[in-house]
């Protein structure tokens, strides 16, 4: 059978546009030839339900309860807050006091105010008078419960906050003058000057108590920050820090001593 080339034959044209058509729906992605239809109306969707939360519900009730186990909400003499415990979800904690016999122990607030009451203990035990020889009893103390502060407007309530500590507590009682002899004192100076007035010594209040070291800065004060950063530095170089013997007696020390009392 002979096929037809003449381009008027009808049945020549039909078979060429049906053959156009499957061509065309190849090449072309479905829907693109289909004439568009009408869009469906969207339903406005719900705002979300907000989710109960558990865990922040959980977090706020522990929260609340380590407020009440831990914080009493009352500040010291210095304006840092009294708490209830030591060594639990406070601020407070138990510390060693390197390069003393043991270690010696103290409890304190962590942070800045560990670093530069430690520091001060450290200088006393090196400097002025060895700390926890064997049988001594009581050589160092920090944090007190706060039932046990009788005023909190004394400098002693402090270490209800953690941030006094108390050097032999049994031998410097509050009132007492004259514990230390003059080169004691000159070192003591000398290592309250290292703070630059954020640590003040008992033995300058007007009613002595030779025994006490304590802040004598507030929490939002900058310049403990500014002492504890210098002395962490101190503790990480050669020839600096506590245990480097200095010689208190030079006047450019000794003037240092003098500006910071």
């Amino acid at each position: 059978m002979t096929r037809s080339t003449d381009p008027t034959d009808p049945t020549r044209r039909r078979t060429l546009a049906t053959a156009a058509a499957v061509t065309a729906a190849g090449l072309v992605p479905a829907g693109l030839l289909a004439a568009p239809a009408a869009a469906a109306p969207q339903a406005t969707p719900e705002p979300p339900k907000p989710l109960e939360n558990d865990e922040l519900k959980q977090a706020l009730r522990r929260l609340e309860a380590r407020r009440r186990r831990v914080l009493t909400g009352r500040p010291s003499a210095n304006g840092w807050e009294m708490e209830k415990e030591t060594d639990t979800d406070g601020s407070i904690r138990t510390v060693e006091i390197m390069g003393t016999r043991g270690p010696l122990t103290v409890a304190v607030r962590a942070g800045d105010p560990e670093t530069v009451l430690v520091h001060v203990v450290r200088r006393f035990h090196y400097e002025v008078d060895t700390l926890g020889r064997p049988g001594e009893p009581r050589p160092i103390e920090g944090w007190i419960a706060p039932s046990k502060i009788r005023d909190s407007r004394l400098p002693e309530s402090d270490r209800a906050s953690g941030t006094a500590v108390v050097i032999r507590p049994g031998s410097y009682p509050p009132g007492a003058r004259g514990a230390f002899t003059a080169a004691q004192e000159l070192v003591i100076r000398d290592i309250l000057a290292d703070t630059e007035g954020v640590v003040r010594w008992g033995g300058d209040d007007r009613r002595p108590y030779e025994g006490l070291f304590h802040l004598a800065v507030g929490p939002d004060d900058p310049r403990l920050a500014s002492v504890a950063a210098r002395i962490r530095a101190w503790n990480e170089t050669p020839g600096r820090g506590s245990g480097v013997l200095v010689d208190t007696a030079q006047p450019s020390r000794r003037r240092r001593a003098v500006r910071g009392r």
